[in-house]
């Protein structure tokens, strides 16, 4: 069954091709279904919202089920922040050099540094889809003062891991792929699948 993934972003993509490579569903790029394809704004106040509001715009745009997650990273002592606005926090969309500088540089002083990566999927058949399959995780660890490590994206490089001592960029894939928020809640997203949910 084709899915197509309600992002333009590369690193994403390919973790949800690894993390579905051995189940019926085949993800493909929302760049191969509608080349120009303008995201929607994401105007919900939570993680599962934002990801309804990508589905449910791609499923119409393309005709064929669409697979939407919203990620990012929640700092308790930042009273959630960067949150929902993840992704553009210092301001441009997908800036992780920029994202990252603001987060050290919000935690500044701060004893408190746990933080965590949250993500919501979903799943849904078609556009009017009125059970859509939604899936949630959480991974827990700390943000470091500088950043580490060359794989993944985002705020991988500041994300330490206290069990393995290492940040989430320091990883090798198939391990974070396992452990993440994301790898978590596709697991979860799977098991609902065939319950038959």
């Amino acid at each position: 069954m084709q899915v197509v993934l309600a992002s333009g972003n590369t690193g994403k993509l390919a973790e949800f091709k690894s993390l579905l490579a051995d189940t019926p569903f085949e993800v493909i790029a929302l760049s191969a279904v509608v080349p120009d394809f303008e995201m929607p704004e994401e105007t919900g106040t939570t993680f599962i919202e934002n990801a309804l509001i990508k589905a449910r715009e791609v499923a119409a745009a393309t005709g064929l089920a669409a697979l939407a997650d919203d990620s990012g990273l929640v700092v308790p002592s930042l009273d959630g922040a960067p949150g929902i606005y993840s992704a553009r926090y210092a301001g441009k969309h997908g800036d992780d050099a920029a994202n990252n500088q603001k987060l050290i540089e919000a935690l500044t002083g701060k004893e408190q540094r746990q933080a965590y990566f949250y993500c919501a999927i979903t799943l849904l058949r078609h556009d009017r889809d009125p059970t859509p399959i939604i899936a949630t995780a959480a991974w827990h660890g700390e943000i470091l003062h500088s950043p580490r490590g060359e794989q993944g994206f985002g705020y991988d490089p500041l994300f330490f891991i206290k069990d393995f001592n290492k940040t989430s960029a320091e990883l090798p894939r198939e391990l974070k792929n396992r452990l993440s928020h994301r790898g978590q809640a596709t697991a979860t997203l799977l098991q609902e699948i065939r319950a038959g949910l």
